[in-house]
């Protein structure tokens, strides 16, 4: 009886999720692996159309102590906005005037100039934000320095990068961070894009943006990204400018390890 050798691509297998190795039947892939593209493949179409579930979204931030306003961009329906992309980067006109509102009122009751104005959108993967989005924001605070001021956080459906970009400037933040459902990939239907904007206004290009991907637990873990965002903002405040001009140098610090509780005294003998 011939010897049955073990395939050699099984161990550079169980350390991605890449489609590597895939055999072949005749000319085409094995029925399995024609298979699990299609199961992939579904995952990712539904990822793009499912809709976010904003009251179960608001009701978690608001239990976690975040202050949350509600707005859409221009595009009425998911169609519209898949086939108008310029119409996801615009805020509704009725809700751009209730922003406007609500700023006017804040400094007229003289709260001060908000540092950040964090919004969430749904992007092109809303269950990239059910998922992701409450972890990153819960490991945030920790590293914003003290007196650090935001603006109350947006929810956006329908919404593009760019609209973060005109809520920040009506609500006259210095900066604005969105985070948003990337487009899925085949092995990550629920990954997490954060787009962090200088001097946030209409009209701001991408390459005026730094951009955190790939935040899911088999990526770039939350806690990490928060961490990583929050360099960027303190460096970006600091040089006064993001996109090209600032270099992520997040990595050559160190996250400081929670001290070890001591251990308890010896009883004497």
């Amino acid at each position: 009886m011939a010897e049955v050798l073990p395939d050699p691509w099984d161990g550079w297998r169980s350390h991605t999720s890449a489609r590597i190795a895939l055999g072949r039947a005749g000319v085409a892939t094995p029925t399995a692996e024609a298979l699990r593209f299609g199961l992939a493949h579904a995952m990712a179409r539904d990822a793009i159309h499912a809709p976010l579930d904003v009251p179960a979204l608001e009701a978690d931030l608001q239990a976690a102590g975040w202050p949350v306003l509600h707005a859409r961009s221009r595009a009425v329906d998911r169609t519209e906005y898949l086939r108008r992309p310029d119409l996801g980067r615009q805020l509704h006109q009725e809700d751009a005037a209730r922003l406007r509102a609500h700023a006017q009122h804040q400094r007229a009751a003289g709260e001060p100039v908000p540092d950040l104005c964090l919004v969430i959108g749904d992007g092109l993967s809303s269950l990239a934000v059910q998922r992701h989005a409450l972890p990153l924001l819960a490991a945030l605070p920790q590293h914003l320095p003290a007196g650090f001021k935001l603006a109350p956080l947006v929810v956006v459906t329908q919404a593009r990068v760019a609209v973060a970009d005109e809520i920040a400037e009506i609500l006259g933040a210095s900066l604005s961070a969105i985070l948003i459902g990337e487009r899925p990939g085949l092995s990550s239907p629920d990954s997490l894009g954060i787009y962090l904007t200088h001097g946030p206004r209409r009209g701001r290009h991408d390459a005026e943006r730094n951009c955190i991907s790939n935040v899911r637990p088999e990526g770039l873990r939350p806690e990490a990204a928060a961490f990583k965002l929050a360099w960027l903002m303190k460096r970006a405040l600091v040089l006064g400018c993001s996109g090209v001009a600032l270099k992520d140098e997040s990595d050559l610090e160190v996250l400081e390890a929670p001290a070890a509780a001591a251990p308890p005294p010896l009883a004497a003998g």
